[in-house]
């Protein structure tokens, strides 16, 4: 079962741990835990946690990033975002290694909430490793590729869509397009893999086989869905390339979506 992402249970593994950490990166997260710690005192710091490439084991020096997230004992404020972008730009600064820091700002009273036991829960408990304080997967449920868990991370692709075509026509840049190209792409491979989890019965984060995996099951849409996780891996500034994936894969996809796991459900407005 390993092979496919899961425990001798059938529930789904987490996927990183301090000790697959490569070495070039060693210092990076030691400095990380050392400066949210500074930052971030234990009346605000329920817990931090590192997820993505590094805690996998396949970050490459001066290409990955560095994905942290923080689970806080009151929802966050303006204060909270400034404090973690500063964090954010001082380990960016610090460290050649990382190309580029994200910090996730997130209650605890969210991240366990009924709402969000199948996203944010989930995120939690199988794709963070912890960082620093306690593991807030120790209060949540062990986790299996069902229907239930495709329609509440990934049942919402609709609605980013628009998003995405609100920002791919602000985009002035190379770099802004690049960008955008990268989190689209992304967010479509992973949203191709979900759709196909139960049917496969095991869990991946990794961007070729999730496309691989997609294309057994969708052969028609498989070479859209290989170049998607091409472009995840590689960012295009080309145009053509985000109208490719929000215009043409990306509605195909939402669509299949909602007709076989329906759709998330609705988050409250901010």
């Amino acid at each position: 079962m390993s092979g496919q992402g899961l425990a001798h249970d059938g529930t789904i593994a987490r996927e990183g741990a301090l000790d697959r950490v490569p070495a070039a990166f060693t210092p990076v997260i030691d400095a990380a835990r050392t400066q949210i710690a500074a930052t971030f005192d234990s009346a605000r710091l329920h817990s931090a946690y590192i997820y993505g490439s590094i805690p996998r084991g396949t970050a490459i020096p001066g290409v990955s990033d560095l994905d942290l997230q923080l689970a806080l004992h009151h929802e966050p404020t303006e204060a909270d975002r400034v404090d973690a972008t500063a964090c954010e730009v001082a380990l960016d600064h610090a460290f050649p290694q990382i190309d580029g820091v994200g910090i996730l700002l997130t209650s605890t009273r969210t991240l366990l909430s009924d709402l969000e036991r199948h996203d944010a829960g989930f995120f939690i408990a199988c794709l963070c490793t912890p960082l620093l304080g306690p593991d807030l997967a120790e209060r949540l449920p062990r986790y299996r590729p069902t229907t239930v868990l495709a329609r509440e991370t990934n049942g919402d692709l609709a609605l980013a869509l628009r998003r995405w075509r609100t920002r791919a026509a602000e985009t002035a840049t190379d770099a802004d397009r690049r960008a955008l190209s990268r989190t689209v792409a992304r967010r479509i491979v992973r949203t191709g893999f979900t759709l196909i989890m139960p049917r496969w019965g095991g869990w991946t984060s990794d961007l070729d086989q999730s496309a691989e995996l997609f294309g057994r099951y969708y052969p028609e849409h498989a070479h859209h869905m290989s170049t998607a996780a091409t472009i995840g891996r590689a960012p295009s500034a080309d145009p053509a390339v985000l109208s490719t994936l929000i215009d043409d894969l990306g509605p195909w996809l939402a669509a299949e979506y909602t007709a076989v796991h329906g759709e998330k459900t609705p988050r409250p407005a901010h």
